[in-house]
């Protein structure tokens, strides 16, 4: 079988290995389920956590390595652009 499944948001975020949401950009990190009831479960339960989700269980192939053909989302990760603001460690903040 060539094709899994994927559960992605609204946000076009995909359900992660390590059970957070990854943007897709590395598809390796995107939990991936050979049968789509099972994918449904998840989805299921992803829900029940968290009523605003909108998400979907999407259909994909894999490429040559084994890893979801996906296209990685546009939209931030939450928490992302706080971290990419947040000066690091020793540098002082922007004035303002």
């Amino acid at each position: 079988m060539s094709d899994i499944f994927v559960i992605r948001n609204q946000h076009g975020h995909y359900w992660g290995k390590a059970k957070h949401w990854v943007d897709g950009s590395d598809s390796k990190q995107v939990l991936r389920v050979r049968h789509r009831d099972e994918a449904v479960n998840g989805l299921v339960e992803l829900s029940a956590r968290d009523v605003s989700l909108r998400g979907e269980v999407v259909e994909t192939a894999l490429d040559e390595r084994g890893h979801p053909v996906i296209e990685p989302s546009q939209i931030p990760l939450p928490g992302v652009e706080a971290e990419e603001s947040d000066p690091a460690p020793g540098e002082a903040a922007p004035a303002g």
